[in-house]
């Protein structure tokens, strides 16, 4: 065997060590969540604000997952149909009356078109587009199906389940059927779709928890977090609780803004941290919406963030 030179191999040692300091310290991409497609020049979850998202360079698209009365996944915010389409047009006596919290004792009733009460063909009637402008007339409710043909392979896909405990009162499974979907697309596992990612996130801890030890899914999971009033999670404590979980957490942005020491202690605790939502109509005390986006990506570190304005996303 021939001889080794040490003095060459100490050499080649420490190069290789320098290499991973270097390595190491390059600034890691941040990364673009579209906020239900371009959500600010195009009507929130069609396709039309998906393909906008996309030529604005989106890493990844955002959908919010409903379920019809037949039990399909769609993309829509709400659990109801009246704010963002035509349903009180064309089914004018299809609401249920709710009162809602915030409503004052004896106040009328307000009228509710859910989702689950009507199936995909009825849905797929309803106009999705013109509340937005009347260019977008005609724009139609998604399939869940119909966003990931239409976004795969030109970004990631970033589903929510959206009320999982009301959608499982009603008799519907929507991890089990978001599973389903993931298996028959062949999404199911990391790296399947180099293409397209898959990142899933839910305000939902025991819907997570289900895909995680029910489901033995591996794909990155996002727990979102609206507030904190008693100091569950957003703790040291309390992140670590969460990475038994999840992978990320997804927190108002005005969480960070109070306390900006979160972020490095999600990061600590091994947790990715994308908060939300940055639009342009909301930007508080910053000039505009790419300044506030730059001041949360690069002063305090987060990772990636849910923004209605994909084309202003600050890029280094």
């Amino acid at each position: 065997m021939p001889k080794f030179n040490h003095r060459f191999i100490a050499v080649v040692v420490s190069i290789l060590a320098a290499l991973a300091v270097v390595q190491a310290n390059q600034p890691t991409k941040k990364i673009l969540v579209a906020h239900r497609g371009a959500s600010s020049y195009a009507p929130e979850h069609t396709i039309a604000a998906y393909k906008l998202a996309i030529e604005q360079r989106a890493d990844f698209v955002e959908q919010d997952l409903q379920i019809t009365k037949d039990g399909v996944l769609v993309c829509l915010h709400d659990l109801t149909l009246e704010r963002t389409t035509n349903v009180e047009e064309v089914f004018p006596d299809r609401f249920k009356q709710d009162v809602s919290e915030d409503q004052q004792p004896g106040a009328q009733k307000a009228k509710h078109w859910y989702v689950s009460d009507f199936t995909l063909a009825e849905i797929k009637r309803l106009d999705a587009g013109s509340w937005k402008g009347e260019q977008f007339k005609g724009e139609r409710v998604p399939t869940w199906q119909e966003a990931v043909d239409f976004v795969r392979g030109k970004a990631g896909l970033y589903p929510e389940t959206k009320a999982p405990e009301v959608y499982g009162r009603r008799g519907f499974d929507m991890e089990k059927l978001l599973m389903d979907s993931l298996r028959k697309n062949k999404l199911e596992r990391p790296g399947a779709d180099a293409k397209t990612p898959v990142v899933i996130q839910s305000f939902s801890d025991a819907s997570l928890r289900k895909l995680r030890d029910v489901h033995k899914l591996k794909l990155p999971l996002v727990f979102l977090i609206h507030s904190d009033p008693q100091a569950k999670w957003l703790t040291e404590t309390g992140l670590k609780t969460i990475k038994g979980f999840a992978d990320g957490i997804g927190p108002n942005k005005s969480l960070i803004e109070r306390e900006p020491k979160l972020v490095g202690w999600a990061h600590t605790a091994g947790l990715t941290v994308t908060p939300y939502t940055f639009r342009s109509g909301a930007t508080g005390r910053y000039k505009d919406v790419r300044e506030e986006m730059t001041q949360f990506l690069f002063t305090y570190g987060v990772d990636a963030l849910f923004t209605d304005n994909p084309d202003q996303f600050p890029r280094r």
